[in-house]
C-alpha cells in the first residue's frame, strides 16, 4: 500500500464521505480558505495513479470515486506499520505500548476484554 500525504488523505476522506463526485464537489467540501481547483485536480490524479481512486468520463469531465474503502485503507496502513516497526507482530505492538507506559490500567483491561470477546466469538 502506497503511503499518502496529508493533502492526498484529505481529498480521499472527502471522496469517502461523498462516495463519488467531480473536482468541484470535492472542492466544495474543503473548509475556507479552499485550495485552488488545479491543486485538488492534481491530487485526485495522483490518487488515481496510486490506485486509490478511479473515474468515469463524461466528455472532458471526470467523476471520481474511491476504489478502496476506508476500512481497507486503515487495515493496510496498520499492517504496514506493524510489519515495519514491530516485526509483523501485534503482540509486539501491545508489549511496546505497555512497556512505554502508553496504556492505562483501564485501557489494558479494555484490550483484555476485547480479546476475550473475540476469542469467545470464534468458539460460536
Amino acid at each position: 500500500m502506497k503511503e499518502l500525504t496529508q493533502r492526498e488523505l484529505a481529498v480521499l476522506e472527502i471522496l469517502w464521505d461523498i462516495e463519488r463526485g467531480f473536482v468541484n464537489d470535492v472542492l466544495d467540501k474543503f473548509p475556507d480558505p479552499k485550495p485552488p481547483y488545479t491543486t485538488v485536480s492534481s491530487i485526485i490524479r495522483i490518487l488515481e495513479t496510486k490506485g486509490y481512486v478511479n473515474h468515469r468520463a463524461f466528455g472532458k469531465t471526470h467523476e471520481y470515486a474511491p476504489c478502496i474503502s476506508k476500512v481497507k485503507y486503515k487495515k493496510g496502513l496498520l499492517k504496514n506499520m506493524v510489519s515495519h516497526f514491530f516485526e509483523g507482530s501485534f503482540d509486539n505492538v501491545v508489549s511496546f505500548m505497555a512497556k512505554e507506559n502508553e496504556l492505562t490500567e483501564k485501557e489494558i483491561t479494555e484490550i483484555s476484554s476485547l480479546i476475550e470477546h473475540y476469542k469467545n466469538k470464534g468458539d460460536e
